[in-house]
């Protein structure tokens, strides 16, 4: 097989919530387990640290990453969704898991697990829980992919939990109330195991939480709001945030990876786009004038962002929208400004919202409908003067798009 077929392989034949949506979501970790029983339980031969949440588990699992990096440790680092190229979900140390190494672990095992029959993101994640414990890393970050009870990467027995934010988001698989999504992002949480709940999480969400914790008899940990900002490669106020929680899982651990200190915690949050291959969180791609780029694609995210916005001088602002289906695009919208072209766009997979019915709820907007995430974006930057402002977002797939140019 070569690369490009196994890429094809894992794509096209098997379930991908990435691109299919709902029908790639299994309630049940009977695959993953039978997977990893295959491979020799490598999940059960390395040292872990399991982060969940709505938004910001990307960052907060990057920042985490690049810290222990920092320290002198070998760390890995599974993420999701990729961006541009597949390899960015599985790294360590910030470099990609070669090539080479996909082709051989799908050739070498796609014929003993096909009763398996796993989804694309259990063939993933037992991929990166392999390629980590054949890397000897001195421990691995593991970011779920959706949810965190019935998620695949819900096998391991981490040093400790994270749970970043709680939201409403994929009510059809996680439930329509924050206590029923913090149900299953609380799924993660271990017995006897310290779990740390992000800054800003309250309410039923909060209490829900606890009472997973009390019942599996795991410490209980609430980030503290900072008393100062620290400065960090990632853009954006809510990165104040996600540092919270950094900085409370690392107190959790600190018995164990000795050598962090204020000095490796300071490098290691200023150097996390060096250090890691993390991308589209409030990134800045041109700053004359500036455009950013941001895969917020849900209520809360778009909150953050818009501000975000706020703290911005420009003249004109001109925003990249594009969305999936399964979005409450409504309220998203809503919270959307007013005096501002919007560049409406249709990313290239099954799940993009079309075109058309986009355009139904920006009706009250000013919209320009482009052929493609890279027209709008042309469209967009072609526009641009001086002092202007332009905004990629609305979805990790129009990002993506945006960025492979």
């Amino acid at each position: 097989m070569t690369y490009q077929s196994t890429i094809d392989f894992l794509y096209s034949q098997l379930p991908q919530y990435q691109k299919i949506g709902g029908k790639a979501y299994k309630a049940s970790l009977a695959n993953i387990e039978a997977l990893c029983k295959v491979l020799e339980n490598p999940e059960r031969k390395i040292k872990t640290i399991h982060i969940a949440g709505t938004n910001g588990k990307g960052s907060t699992s990057s920042l985490l990453a690049s810290v222990l990096t920092e320290s002198g440790y070998k760390v890995g680092l599974f993420t999701s969704p990729h961006l541009i190229d597949f390899r960015e979900r599985i790294a360590v140390n910030g470099q990609m898991i070669a090539k080479q190494f996909v082709v051989d672990f799908v050739a070498e095992y796609k014929e003993l697990v096909k009763e398996i029959q796993p989804s694309f993101f259990e063939w993933t994640m037992a991929l990166a829980f392999y390629y980590f414990e054949h890397e000897k890393v001195d421990v691995a970050i593991i970011e779920t992919g959706l949810g965190g009870r019935l998620d695949s990467s819900n096998v391991v027995e981490p040093l400790v939990s994270a749970i970043t934010t709680i939201a409403i988001e994929h009510t059809q698989y996680l439930g329509n109330t924050l206590k029923e999504i913090a149900f299953e992002k609380g799924g993660i949480i271990k017995t006897k195991t310290p779990v740390v709940i992000g800054y800003g999480i309250e309410g039923e969400a909060l209490l829900e939480l606890k009472r997973l914790a009390k019942l599996n008899e795991s410490k209980f940990v609430v980030a503290q709001k900072l008393e100062r900002d620290y400065k960090s490669g990632l853009l954006g106020g809510i990165q104040q945030y996600n540092i919270a929680t950094v900085l409370a899982v690392l107190n959790e651990v600190k018995v164990v990876f000795e050598n962090v200190n204020k000095i490796t915690i300071e490098s290691g949050l200023k150097n996390v786009t060096r250090n890691t291959l993390l991308r589209g969180r409030w990134e800045m791609l041109e700053t004359a004038p500036k455009i950013v780029a941001d895969i917020a694609h849900n209520v809360q995210a778009v909150e953050i962002i818009v501000k975000q916005l706020a703290k911005e001088n420009f003249r004109n602002l001109a925003i990249v929208w594009g969305m999936v289906e399964d979005k409450d695009i409504e309220k998203v919208v809503d919270l959307l400004p007013n005096n501002t072209t919007y560049y409406l766009c249709e990313p290239k997979i099954n799940r993009a919202m079309p075109l058309e019915k986009l355009a139904n709820f920006f009706k009250r907007k000013n919209i320009v409908l482009c052929n493609s995430c890279k027209d709008a974006y042309e469209k967009g930057k072609k526009e641009l003067k001086e002092n202007d402002f332009l905004l990629v977002s609305g979805s990790n797939f129009v990002v993506s798009e945006v960025l492979e140019g």
